[in-house]
């Protein structure tokens, strides 16, 4: 490689030593490399190096109940915003969460995923008791239901929940404010730090391609990300959705999502990314090339068909196959299509050990 100095035109050299990348890409360096295209192939391939070499060749499936799409948010983003006359609002009842989570299991699954909108009708004794159930299924259990107090997590921390993943999606106050105007930066961030106060595995992430979103905030997410030591980290592009106010805009460049992640693989190496659904809706073999430039989860959705479809926060979600077991067939062949395994682990981030 050559040298780590500029070349004089504003575009970023390959440093002298990978070690070097690994430990000490500064912000400049970064928007650099979001800029320049010629530096991809390096830029996924040393992604995907670091990924082997931190997590294995091993790929965790974590299994995604999306069991509410009521959501008292307004991200002008997302289709269950609560302003949507539009969507076709469900629930699924406890018991019911509880009998998808043991179908899953049953299935292999060692992790289960619980996401809903921002739905208080779960409240903070319907959902403790709900994980606590789940939790006799020898699983791991994430979260992600948005903002709730310190006591909140407290309680379904106390139930057994192991992960929870809130979504910063931009760390620019101006952007933030603008695309969620019901919401409060500061507060989004009290709930990352309550988080890692309690002992959850936490996860944030970002959306790629929001309107008036500069490739400089970019570089501040991903090191934000590194600045609050992330042990889970989702970004996906931004897909627009016809009954929102972003209606009209393009959807986000899959290729510069795939940079964001590659480049997050390489400042947190030992973190969990998973290949998002979001992706693979822009490419179909989206979540397959997410998986080998840094990648090594994927959340497949076990939600029963009639309930996910509604789940409708960006259009046509790339979907699989409505049976369980057929869609983690489907899962294992294509990951050993480019030399990858299931995982029959809980998942956790490889400096942790408990369950």
């Amino acid at each position: 490689m050559e040298s780590d100095e500029s070349d004089g035109t504003g575009k970023f050299c390959r440093v002298s030593r990978e070690q070097d990348v690994l430990e000490n890409f500064s912000k400049k360096e970064i928007i650099d490399l979001l800029k320049d295209d010629s530096q991809n192939d390096w830029l996924f391939s040393l992604a995907n190096k670091v990924r082997k070499e931190y997590t294995g060749d091993e790929v965790h499936l974590r299994g995604l109940i999306e069991f509410s799409n009521f959501c008292r948010g307004t991200c002008k983003y997302c289709g269950v915003r609560a302003e949507n006359k539009f969507a076709r609002r469900y629930r699924i009842a406890p018991d019911d969460i509880i009998e998808t989570a043991k179908t899953a299991c049953e299935a292999g699954y060692k992790t289960i995923v619980l996401q809903s909108g921002e739905d208080m009708y779960f409240t903070r004794k319907i959902m403790s008791d709900t994980v606590a159930e789940i939790k006799k299924f020898d699983t791991a259990v994430t979260l992600s239901i948005g903002e709730r107090s310190f006591e909140e997590y407290k309680s379904f921390r106390q139930s057994g929940a192991d992960r929870y993943l809130i979504r910063i999606e931009t760390t620019d106050r101006n952007l933030y404010k603008k695309m969620h105007p019901s919401m409060d930066f500061d507060n989004r961030i009290r709930c990352l730090k309550d988080l890692k106060t309690l002992g959850y595995e936490t996860g944030t992430g970002c959306l790629v391609g929001l309107p008036e979103q500069t490739i400089e905030s970019l570089a501040g997410d991903i090191l934000f990300f590194k600045d609050i030591n992330a042990d889970m980290v989702g970004i996906g592009p931004f897909i627009a959705h016809p009954q929102t106010p972003l209606k009209d805009y393009p959807n986000g460049d899959f290729t510069l999502a795939l940079k964001v992640m590659a480049i997050t693989r390489i400042l947190l190496k030992d973190i969990n990314i998973p290949a998002t659904t979001a992706m693979e809706t822009l490419n179909p073999d989206g979540r397959l090339i997410a998986l080998q430039c840094g990648a090594n989860v994927i959340m497949p959705n076990v939600t029963d068909f009639n309930y996910s479809e509604k789940y409708d926060i960006y259009p046509n979600k790339a979907h699989l196959d409505d049976d369980i077991l057929k869609s983690r067939a489907i899962i294992e062949n294509r990951l050993k299509s480019i030399g990858r395994t299931v995982a029959n682990d809980y998942g956790f981030r490889p400096k942790k050990t408990s369950r």
